[in-house]
């Protein structure tokens, strides 16, 4: 089973220290939150070609990699740094972050995504992970959820790829959440920065998810950035 735990923002330059130091404080939540996973100190740097270097989650060695990612990719300046580390946890468990930050790009969103997969019987604190997401990386948006809620949304919804949405939990930010219509039913809980974090459903109910996406569609909750991008959040 794999679940996905995700935030998007807007253009934001941001320099190597500032991505590293986002990035040891989510990798060692992600150790804190999820015990069960076992997952080692070390991670493996995902590339297109080549062996796939390790590195540790303290902020020398993200510094390193997030060099070697920009020397690597002729467009980072200006799209941000991507970074994709692995882990391989206990059996069944492993878990993936892939981000792209620190750039200011007009048409391409930033992003932080956490890719989770667990035995089946296994329970995410996903409001939790979202709460990560929302606190370390201020994004604009971002969501809990999996392939079968995305694929509802988009046949059901008429969602896009690139779209705000939300999952089984949503995070909004600041301006976003004044956007909430009255009478939501999910309880909400505000994040560190303004933000809302939404728990709107569980696992595997993806009905409540559609609805409550079209919802917040139309009272402008999950509008999308304007484009050419001008800044990181509504």
């Amino acid at each position: 089973m794999r679940r996905l735990v995700r935030g998007f923002w807007g253009p934001r330059e941001e320099s190597v220290e500032v991505l590293a130091e986002r990035w040891k404080a989510t990798l060692e939540q992600l150790v804190r939150l999820l015990p069960e996973a076992g997952l080692p100190g070390v991670w493996n740097v995902v590339r297109g070609a080549g062996p796939a270097p390790q590195v540790s989650a303290d902020e020398r060695s993200l510094r390193a990699a997030l060099r070697a990612a920009q020397a690597a990719d002729d467009w980072s300046e200006g799209n941000g740094t991507a970074l994709r580390l692995v882990a391989e946890g206990a059996p069944g468990w492993q878990a993936e972050a892939s981000g792209l930050a620190g750039g200011s790009p007009e048409f391409l969103l930033q992003s932080l995504v956490i890719g989770i997969r667990s035995p089946a019987n296994a329970e995410l604190p996903g409001a939790e992970l979202l709460t990560t997401v929302a606190e370390f990386w201020e994004p604009d948006f971002g969501d809990v959820t999996d392939d079968d809620v995305l694929d509802a949304l988009e046949d059901q919804a008429g969602y896009e790829v690139g779209d705000p949405c939300v999952g089984w939990a949503g995070y909004l930010s600041r301006m976003r959440a004044g956007l909430l219509p009255d009478g939501l039913a999910a309880p909400r809980k505000e994040v560190r920065g303004g933000g809302v974090l939404l728990d709107i459903a569980g696992p595997g109910d993806t009905e409540t998810v559609v609805q409550t996406y079209v919802r917040l569609r139309k009272t402008g909750a999950l509008c999308p950035l304007p484009r050419p991008l001008n800044r990181a959040t509504l």
